[in-house]
């Protein structure tokens, strides 16, 4: 028996086409057949015969345009059907206008209107055939042992596609059982011939009747607290259980069997996904030269990524770390991209080298990525972030507006406000630079606020990770330390809103929920893992490191915070400083640097950072 999931794309179409062909000239038989006898219908056969080769032709030609060669009959679906729908009804309306318009009414109106309908019962049917054939060959291969019993958490779109393709791919060995809802509606319903059983409080007994093994999450949109409580769940059942992607690492809107993982920290972490609105994102990102400085580090090269699918016409990758950038470019620049990469080596504390790439690609929007960010080293290392982080973002404001870019975004932390750290002071005093350019007249700056995020070089779940791999202990360095957390994709959107909402001068903030207690992060990877806090691996408690924080705050005074049109997004107005007097104080700090003790130094800035903070 024939597989055709293993015939090749080439003798799939030469198929398709033979089978087309005859589709064609079959329909055009029966046609004639129905309003004439056959033996006129053989009298007409060497006028209509000339004839023929072009309604093959235009039929052909319209399926090419439609793409029915290229889908996969795996997937067929109604769209696809839409497709044949289009193609033979346009194909039909071609024949006729063409023969009509040159009066060579060799086929009678009536014929081309049944004609019409048998062709689209011809192409339509053998591509069901060949649908009905495949799952035929699924549900009747040697291989197709199915001996895992499964549920379905979710019997939303997400459920359905992946009980689509449980039904699908031979070699899988889950025997689907049903579904699992919260939503009563839904409870009785079939689903891909699947029944929703229950809901998630039914889940202990229906896991018992049934005697499931393995359970799929597939909510894409539930927060970490639904999660953590579904996860609680399958315990209770003794469910091994995997999860769908979130919506933010969905592409294109299909979830498939391969796209299942293992619950991570960021699934229970998962807030209300933040809308950002693609068109005013691609209205100032589309045709525009970006660049992105620090374009190698975790925040900086997810910005290049996302912008790279806004179609700019350039975008320019900027950091002093070569390898990073090396990474990157090869990442992005691929044979189908249609913009302009361009990797830049370069450092934001080199004034006279920053100008000449200016002068020379004079970029249109700039995102300000590069920065210091370890808090503990900025303390052993003052100057350094002093420069790197103040000297730098000043070099990039200042040519920014020398150059006249449209736009430009600093990145900056939740560590800038009431900071007790040499990173955080650093950041806040960008943030005031960034305040002072509130009235550029060709450039509008903004900056944009938020804490921590998972998955960044500097954060505490791969230190975590790594410790685990380790046989721990997993150091934690107060138990009532908190931390404000995202994601990186989701970061960077915010970023790039921010962008578009800008008007200058503004330091945008996201809500950001309820912080997470870092010994509860350590306990959920712990658990995560398959191993038990005690047990199987410690967790230490180490004491605060120099510059830390119990707790970090987003905002100075929530009562000054404005709503954006995005009800997650908050906005501060620009504040309002003597900017002679400012800039004044910002380089006399820099200058500084040059001759100044560490310790006189970070007195310094801290009390420089400090004069700008808003008054209870």
């Amino acid at each position: 028996m024939i597989n055709i999931d293993k015939v090749t794309p080439l003798s799939r179409k030469t198929i398709l086409l033979i089978s087309d062909i005859t589709s064609t000239l079959l329909s055009l038989f029966l046609a004639y057949s129905l309003l004439y006898s056959p033996d006129i219908f053989l009298k007409k056969l060497p006028l209509i015969w000339p004839y023929v080769s072009i309604l093959i032709g235009i039929r052909l030609g319209a399926c090419h345009y439609f793409g029915l060669y290229n889908f996969s009959w795996r997937y067929a679906s109604s769209k696809e059907f839409s497709r044949i729908f289009s193609s033979v009804t346009t194909s039909s309306i071609l024949i006729t206008v063409l023969l009509y318009g040159l009066q060579l009414r060799v086929f009678p109106a009536r014929i081309l209107l049944i004609d019409w309908a048998f062709v689209l019962i011809g192409i339509g049917g053998v591509r069901s055939v060949l649908r009905l054939y495949r799952d035929y060959l699924t549900h009747t291969h040697p291989k197709s042992i199915k001996n895992i019993n499964l549920i379905i958490i979710g019997a939303g779109d997400a459920g359905e596609m992946i009980a689509r393709e449980l039904t699908r791919v031979s070699s899988l060995p889950y025997r689907l059982i049903g579904f699992i809802d919260d939503s009563t509606s839904k409870i009785g319903k079939v689903i891909q011939q699947a029944p929703v059983l229950g809901s998630l409080s039914d889940l202990p007994k229906i896991v018992e009747k049934h005697a499931i093994k393995e359970a799929i999450i597939a909510i894409p949109s539930a927060k970490g607290s639904e999660i953590r409580q579904i996860i609680s769940m399958c315990e209770t059942a003794k469910l091994s259980f995997k999860i769908t992607p979130g919506l933010s690492d969905i592409i294109g809107g299909r979830i498939s069997v391969s796209q299942l993982r293992n619950v991570s920290l960021e699934d229970l972490l998962r807030r209300d996904e933040i809308n950002m609105s693609l068109d005013s994102v691609s209205a100032y990102l589309s045709g525009a030269t970006v660049l992105v400085t620090g374009a190698g580090g975790s925040i900086g090269s997810e910005l290049c990524r996302q912008i790279s699918k806004l179609s700019p016409k350039a975008l320019v990758l900027l950091d002093h770390d070569e390898n990073a950038i090396y990474h990157i470019h090869m990442e992005l620049n691929t044979p189908y991209s249609t913009t302009h990469i361009v990797p830049l080596i370069a450092d934001t504390k080199n004034y006279a080298h920053l100008d000449s790439l200016f002068s020379e690609l004079k970029p249109d929007v700039i995102f300000h990525a590069a920065a210091h960010k370890h808090v503990p080293l900025m303390e052993g290392n003052i100057r350094t972030a002093i420069e790197n982080n103040i000297m730098g973002t000043k070099n990039v404001l200042d040519l920014a507006e020398k150059y006249q870019a449209k736009e430009c975004v600093l990145i900056s932390t939740d560590k800038a406000v009431r900071s007790t750290n040499v990173m955080g002071a650093t950041k806040r005093l960008c943030e005031i630079l960034v305040q002072l350019k509130a009235n550029s007249p060709h450039t509008r700056f903004s900056a944009v606020r938020f804490g921590n995020v998972l998955g960044s070089r500097g954060s505490v779940v791969p230190l975590f990770k790594k410790q685990l791999a380790g046989g721990g202990p997993l150091t934690v360095t107060h138990t009532d330390m908190t931390r404000f957390f995202m994601t990186i994709p989701e970061a960077v959107r915010l970023v790039i809103e921010t962008g578009a909402l800008g008007k200058g001068g503004e330091i945008f903030i996201l809500d950001m929920g309820k912080p997470v207690r870092i010994l509860d992060l350590a306990r959920d990877l712990i658990f995560l893992s398959g191993l038990e806090e005690g047990k199987d691996i410690d967790i230490e408690i180490t004491g605060l490191r120099p510059g830390e924080k119990l707790h970090e705050e987003l905002f100075f005074n929530k009562s000054v915070l404005t709503k954006t049109p995005h009800t997650k997004i908050f906005v501060t107005e620009p504040a309002s400083f003597d900017t002679l007097l400012t800039l004044k104080k910002i380089e006399s700090l820099l200058e500084f640097c040059t001759h100044s003790k560490p310790a006189d130094l970070r007195d310094s800035l801290m009390k420089t950072s400090q004069e700008f903070e808003p008054k209870p």
